[in-house]
């Protein structure tokens, strides 16, 4: 038992190391990101294991040998460390600032609505209550293509109620990943504020190749014209959210509307959004910078999802590119991004906030989550809860002012800056 508390001290240590320092862009990225992201939003759960499988193993005869009491002090150490983490995401408030003038504004402003549970993360596929989903709603049929999508909407919704409507597109690096994994605790809590929510497939590669991923989410933007007063939503009312390489496909979906090569075959059906949250995601494959090569050049993108030789065909990662589209008449955007983040770095995100910014008459707000992993907001840890509030938050004021028939701004629902530990951030570092 003595050296089984030294190894259990020791991985005990090395995981809230690697929580604060993720190994990026190294032979053990995934094994990092993987333990980091995990490490960090059940940080609740792990420590209570920790603290458990060290007493148990001192206790059964441990510490009889000075290696165990190496292992047990390390052990310690690691449970300070995951605590620090835990204490930082405790204080996470997420309020917002727009690049521009200071917002006046009351940051002592009670939310209209609670703060999400802290629950395992199996119960988060639990609808809340009074949530009504339906599942496997087929939005395109094209010979044996069937691509479905889940609805989340309040048990009270019903056929032309005209509420307000949310995309939601999931990650997995444009090659895995399903409607029923991610997005769940933003849809339950925008049902219950009154959203009606879309769960959105769509073809993954090495299957499907580019662009065949945004043309069928440009076939669900179709379909929601004509099917969402059915859901209760407004046909006219849509924002979109994702993360990671949802996080990409939203940037696309909000900047291309109306592109012909992005909608073959319904080259008239009016595509535009009203909002956009991108999560962690890529905005450039043509440009290095965050990597040491571009996006575009490394072998996932170049092999299986573009499937054309980078070198050769620059042309077409620029086409496949967020940052490409960048217009004065974009829609409003929040983007959010840990900054721990090693699998995108948060340079990406700086980068896509300050061209947009730039150039867009809407307003671009930007998150910086301190201490947040790649999908850090797949679980319903504290720092999700107050992010899915931050969004509620700023998507419900796009949509008064949307009702009220005015120009987008930061929305009053929102507060001054990005606050995290009490202190205020200011101007989100960019470039």
């Amino acid at each position: 038992m003595t050296y089984a508390l030294l190894a259990m001290g020791t991985l005990f240590l090395l995981l809230a190391a690697n929580a604060h320092a993720p190994r990026a862009q190294s032979a053990l990225l995934v094994p990092s990101f993987f333990a980091g992201w995990l490490t960090i939003e059940l940080a609740p759960h792990l420590l209570v294991a920790e603290a458990v499988a060290l007493g148990l193993t001192a206790y059964h005869g441990g510490l009889e040998h000075w290696a165990g009491w190496i292992g047990l002090v390390a052990g310690l150490l690691g449970m300070a460390g995951l605590a620090a983490t835990l204490a930082v995401s405790r204080r996470t408030v997420v309020t917002l600032r727009e690049s521009g003038a200071p917002l006046d504004l009351d940051p002592e402003g009670a939310p209209r609505y609670p703060l999400a549970p802290l629950i395992v993360p199996p119960l988060c596929l639990v609808p809340r209550k009074g949530v009504a989903v339906e599942r496997n709603v087929v939005y395109r049929q094209d010979g044996g293509l069937r691509l479905k999508l889940d609805v989340y909407r309040p048990a009270s919704a019903g056929p032309g109620d005209l509420r307000p409507g949310l995309m939601q597109i999931h990650g997995g690096a444009w090659v895995i990943g399903d409607k029923r994994e991610q997005g769940l605790p933003l849809l339950n809590h925008m049902a219950v504020q009154g959203w009606v929510g879309f769960n959105v497939n769509y073809r993954l590669s090495p299957r499907a190749t580019w662009p065949e991923h945004l043309i069928d989410l440009k076939h669900f933007l179709a379909w929601y014209r004509e099917h969402a007063a059915e859901y209760g939503a407004d046909p006219d009312f849509l924002c979109v959210t994702g993360g990671s390489a949802g996080g990409h496909l939203t940037a696309m979906v909000a900047l291309t509307a109306n592109i012909p090569e992005f909608q073959p075959g319904f080259e008239d059906v009016e595509t535009s959004v009203q909002g956009a949250v991108p999560f962690y995601g890529v905005y450039n494959f043509y440009e290095a910078g965050p990597w040491p090569v571009p996006m575009g050049a490394t072998r996932l993108v170049e092999r299986m999802v573009v499937k054309k030789p980078f070198a050769e065909n620059r042309d077409a990662y620029v086409k496949a590119s967020p940052v490409t589209y960048v217009r004065e008449d974009a829609p409003p955007f929040f983007v959010v991004h840990g900054d721990r983040d090693s699998l995108i770095p948060v340079a990406e995100a700086r980068r896509f906030v300050e061209r947009l910014r730039n150039v867009s008459a809407a307003p671009v707000v930007y998150a910086e989550m301190k201490g947040g992993q790649h999908a850090f907001d797949v679980f319903p840890s504290y720092r999700s809860a107050r992010v899915v509030q931050g969004v509620e938050r700023y998507l419900t004021g796009l949509h008064r002012q949307y009702r009220e028939g005015a120009r987008p701004t930061v929305p009053d629902e929102v507060a001054e800056s990005v606050q995290e530990h009490g202190e205020s951030v200011e101007e989100p570092r960019v470039g």
